[in-house]
This record gives C-alpha cells, sequence and structure tokens, in this order.
C-alpha cells in the first residue's frame, strides 16, 4: 500500500540517519523511557517504516511465562510512535487509538520483531500499523493506530 502524502512532508532524514547509526545496537537511551526498558534491536528503517527485535524477559511476561498482552502493545505503541518520528515532522503526535489482534505466543528467552509502517500521514492524523512476529516467524500479533497532532 501506498504511504499518501508522505513525499509531500519532505522529511530531511536526519531522524532516520539517527536511527541509522544505532542499527544493530540495543536501544537504552532513548527519550522513551518505555524504548529504553524494552531494550529493542533496529534492524532495518525508512522513513515511515522500522523493523525492530526486542527478547522476551522474564518481566514482559504473564503467570504462565508468556509474553503479556500488555506488552505487545506496549511495543505496538512505542513502534509506531517510534516511526512517525521517522517522518521528521517537527510536531509531535499522540496516539488516539490502538486496536491489537493477538494471534499467537512467544516465551522467555525468545527474539521478536516488530515491523512499522505509515499507511497514511494527513495534516492532523496519522495512521500506521504494527506487526510483531515471534520467533518461529509467525505473525504474534497484528495492530493499527491513529495519532493526532498535538498543540
Amino acid at each position: 500500500m501506498k504511504v499518501k502524502n508522505i513525499e509531500q512532508n519532505k522529511p530531511t532524514n536526519s531522524i532516520v540517519e539517527h536511527f541509522k547509526s544505532v542499527i544493530g545496537k540495543e536501544i537504552n537511551n532513548s527519550p522513551s523511557p518505555i524504548a529504553s526498558w524494552l531494550k529493542g534491536i533496529v534492524r532495518e528503517v525508512e522513513i515511515g517504516s522500522l523493523v525492530v527485535d526486542f527478547k522476551v524477559r522474564k518481566d514482559m511476561t504473564n503467570p504462565i511465562g508468556i509474553l503479556h498482552g500488555g506488552t505487545i502493545a506496549m511495543i505496538m505503541d512505542d513502534m509506531i510512535g517510534a516511526t512517525v518520528y521517522t517522518l521528521d515532522l517537527n510536531k509531535f503526535y499522540v496516539t488516539v487509538n490502538l486496536s491489537v489482534n493477538y494471534l499467537d505466543s512467544s516465551g522467555i528467552g525468545e527474539i521478536i520483531t516488530a515491523k512499522t509502517k505509515v499507511l497514511r500521514s494527513g495534516k492532523t492524523l496519522i495512521n500506521a500499523e504494527c506487526e510483531l512476529y515471534n520467533s518461529e516467524r509467525n505473525l504474534l500479533a497484528k495492530g493499527s493506530s491513529n495519532l493526532i497532532i498535538t498543540k
């Protein structure tokens, strides 16, 4: 699906260049405290999309040892926010809604992969999605979000 309006925003790529400089490194000093806690490793970055790996830790799981649904939603929300940041719009956007479909599970020690994409960037709203894959490359969860510009 083609992303509408992103080309018109003409990002400077400074944010994308920053993300490229940390490819393969653990995120541990992000402006987002959640991103620092999640400790993702950036694998790919383009304007309007990211691929980030996460290692499932015990503190990310539910009582039976599988990745907690709340952690999945947190990963999606934070990664979609980071993806919007790659547009380099010099504005701050917050989540209006986040819809998540949970489709599979993942356990402690597994590496999961988040793939995000901005679908549409308008004047006040941005629509984006995140797919999360488990270590077997099965779709773990799929989410979509709308974000709105703040004043």
